[in-house]
């Protein structure tokens, strides 16, 4: 696995202030996945360019099987990697002033559990966390949530805001077990905790062989094959770069009053086909494009797009990378070159 581009490091470095992780020990969940490892990669640059001494215990099922995946991270001497489970991992004795939960941050999760697995990673993985920060005394948590605790987006909604009374459904199992996670972090007063709502992304370290469009747009877009949607193309969403992302996570962590709660993501909002559309102008103009069924005029719309006024106004939080942008830095991570 290659490293991020400086390019990406530097553009995190420059629009996010990490110094209050000076001479600090920081605690992170989900630290070898998507978001763990842009956040691995992003912390390091900063402890080296900033000088901040800064510490970071990472919590992994296997540390072999990570090491030798990304060594550049798993042998830092600024990272230290604990094995265990989300679930009922044994807490490390020195003190840790910043957590990190980003743990079930992708649908790899969803899609090899159970329910009750699934619910159990999610809520039992928050409680045992927030266990570990009592004993720990940490000041600061930052829990990724998800989009997915609103449940369906109404068509009257473009972009769904913080304020949106709509819940996922007890069927729902990923997002009803977010929201119960939100609520365990949200109800311990001691402890200055902020929930970033995130929504959909593209960059580096997304995996290109599962469940997310954007992902199976560029990987097949690198290999020449035609863009399939089996659908009709008109499903809405929206995506960030994880360069940006990471902005956003790391202000909310440093920065974010105690028990706010802030959806992350891009507010431009585009059809599924669109999606396809951009993906291969931007990496192989020619390639043609499949959509197996034909969009029903009036036909109810499904959309996944937030609104991130909150962010942009209490945070001064914007998305800077343009999505074209964001897949061609995505492809050439990948060895492709338009």
């Amino acid at each position: 696995m290659p490293p991020l581009a400086r390019a990406d490091l530097d553009h995190i470095l420059q629009h996010a202030d990490l110094s209050g992780l000076r001479g600090e020990r920081l605690f992170i969940t989900g630290g070898t996945g998507f978001f763990g490892c842009w956040l691995l990669e992003s912390f390091l640059h900063a402890n080296r360019e900033l000088q901040l001494n800064a510490q970071a215990t990472v919590l992994t099922r296997n540390p072999t099987a990570f090491a030798q995946k990304a060594p550049h991270l798993a042998n830092d001497p600024a990272i230290s990697l604990l094995a265990g489970d989300v679930k009922s991992y044994s807490f490390p004795a020195a003190h840790h002033e910043f957590i990190l939960h980003a743990a079930t941050d992708s649908g790899v999760l969803q899609a090899n559990s159970t329910p009750a697995e699934l619910r159990a990673a999610i809520v039992d993985g928050t409680r045992h966390t927030l266990r570990f920060a009592a004993q720990t005394g940490a000041r600061r948590l930052l829990y990724t949530s998800s989009g997915a605790v609103y449940g369906p987006q109404p068509q009257s909604i473009t972009h769904i805001p913080e304020s949106y009374a709509g819940r996922a459904p007890a069927d729902n199992i990923y997002g009803a077990a977010k929201l119960e996670s939100e609520d365990l972090c949200l109800a311990q007063t001691a402890l200055e905790s902020t929930i970033a709502r995130c929504f959909a992304f593209v960059g580096p370290h997304l995996p290109l062989d599962q469940h997310f469009a954007i992902g199976n747009f560029i990987r097949d877009a690198m290999t020449g094959t035609p863009l399939h949607i089996k659908g009709d193309g008109t499903p809405r969403r929206s995506y960030l770069y994880a360069g940006d992302l990471m902005i956003w996570l790391w202000t909310m962590l440093l920065r974010a009053p105690a028990g706010s709660i802030y959806n992350v993501g891009s507010e431009e909002s585009i059809s599924i086909a669109e999606l396809a559309t951009i993906t291969a102008n931007t990496l192989r103009p020619s390639l043609p494009i499949q959509i197996d069924q034909k969009a029903i005029p009036g036909a109810p719309i499904a959309q996944y797009v937030p609104s991130t006024q909150r962010a942009r106004e209490e945070l001064n939080l914007r998305t800077l990378i343009p999505l074209d942008e964001a897949i061609r830095r995505t492809a050439a991570w990948h060895g492709y070159t338009p």
